[in-house]
């Protein structure tokens, strides 16, 4: 391994180890804390309305400040913000202090993956990817049992994230290695970016609507059906693991299927455990687990096929700013999905949350037949490789599909 990749994969893990057990703990305290569902489902609202304002406005940041610093406030005000939750707890600071939690995500992605962008070469690009991704997956799993460990009810948790936020600036900080060019800011056209994959759009507004929802909304509903806190943990975890095991045999299945049969397939998978989930999850909890587990593995991979769908209709000029197209349309769904869901909850019960995702999922599967009858497949030859997706910040986008930055530009993909 390159020793350069060891500090930058340190501080990553740390940050996304930190950021995920965030998303579950607040929901899961604004919960004991007696804050209706409407305001839990603000609460992912603000996550990304942050998330996209940081999308757009990072690359700016950087080129005043140099990746470096920009990392590190970030990750500080981060840190700030998982203690001023304990120190001052009223719903609507709570709002706003995920705003700056979502653009803190989103900016300190954003400096990774330039370094992971500028570090990678083509031939071992495969290798950085499924490490970052290894990476991601044992630390967001990790993190997740910290709240079990130390409880979800006290100052201690809420401590511990914040040191883990601050720690995750030393690896990079110390680092003998050069920041890389900042990133290019590119255009926001989304009519562009609907006119090349109407289907991905679709998709990326669906999985918001859902996915977004989900990692908001659903620790609340696991506790809502009984669960104690290390099960929560266990719920998310499973459906963690899941998405990261079924995603890449998906994405094998679509680059010799077809994108969009897959994402048929996946879908009505994703439709049959909510349905498994509402009707069956308050039977016994071990349902709450099969079923978090296959809601998971099938529902999270459908942002990566959806970009994949994308990218094979894109020309090579074009990725970064598909890439940050379909992130808009990802958080225009992820915006008012924890919305929709919390009130759904607050007024059918936790088990309708599954009839939601049914639902939207539904009107997907229709969607993505009706577009079969208007547009072809991709011939198998000309399909991009499948490549799983973080969806930490839109470079992430440019460095899975095979792009280079040099100097604030990118070399077409090979």
């Amino acid at each position: 391994m390159d020793p350069r990749l060891i500090s930058i994969y340190a501080s990553a893990g740390m940050l996304l180890g930190a950021n995920g057990l965030v998303v579950t703990l607040i929901a899961v305290r604004a919960n004991i804390e007696g804050m209706p569902g409407s305001v839990i489902g603000l609460l992912g609202t603000g996550y990304f309305f942050g998330f996209f304002a940081s999308c757009v406005w990072t690359p700016t940041l950087i080129q005043r400040a140099g990746h470096i610093r920009v990392f590190a406030a970030l990750a500080a005000l981060y840190g700030i913000t998982a203690l001023l939750f304990v120190l001052v707890v009223d719903a609507y600071f709570w709002i706003g202090l995920r705003v700056v939690g979502g653009f803190c995500s989103a900016g300190v992605g954003t400096v990774i993956e330039s370094w992971l962008n500028q570090i990678a070469q083509n031939k071992d690009r495969g290798r950085v990817l499924s490490m970052y991704r290894v990476v991601d997956l044992t630390f967001v799993t990790a993190g997740q049992f910290l709240m079990p460990v130390i409880g979800a009810a006290g100052f201690q948790i809420f401590a511990v994230t914040a040191i883990v936020f601050c720690a995750a600036i030393i690896p990079v900080s110390l680092s003998k290695q050069r920041s890389p060019p900042p990133p290019a800011s590119t255009r926001l056209r989304p009519l562009s970016t609907w006119a090349l994959s109407p289907t991905a759009c679709v998709g990326c507004i669906a999985i918001g609507l859902t996915n977004g929802a989900f990692r908001t909304v659903g620790p609340v509903y696991a506790q809502e059906m009984g669960l104690a806190v290390d099960a929560v943990a266990l719920f998310v975890s499973l459906s963690v693991v899941a998405a990261a095991v079924f995603q890449y045999p998906l994405g094998a299945l679509s680059d010799r299927y077809g994108r969009r049969i897959v994402l048929v397939g996946a879908t009505c998978v994703t439709i049959a455990a909510s349905l498994f989930l509402l009707l069956f999850g308050g039977a016994e909890p071990s349902f709450v687990f099969i079923g978090g587990m296959l809601f998971g593995g099938f529902a999270l991979p459908l942002y990566s096929l959806s970009v994949a769908h994308a990218a094979d209709h894109a020309k090579p000029g074009e990725f970064v700013e598909l890439s940050v197209g379909l992130v808009l349309f990802y958080t225009f769904g992820a915006i008012f999905g924890p919305i929709l869901s919390s009130s759904i909850i607050s007024g059918f019960g936790p088990s309708y949350f599954f009839a939601y995702t049914a639902s939207v999922h539904s009107a997907f599967v229709v969607f993505v037949i009706f577009r079969m009858t208007r547009r072809g497949s991709v011939a198998r030859a000309q399909r991009r490789r499948f490549v799983g997706m973080l969806r930490t910040s839109p470079l992430f986008s440019r460095m899975a599909l095979g792009r280079r930055a040099r100097n604030g530009k990118s070399d077409a993909a090979p």
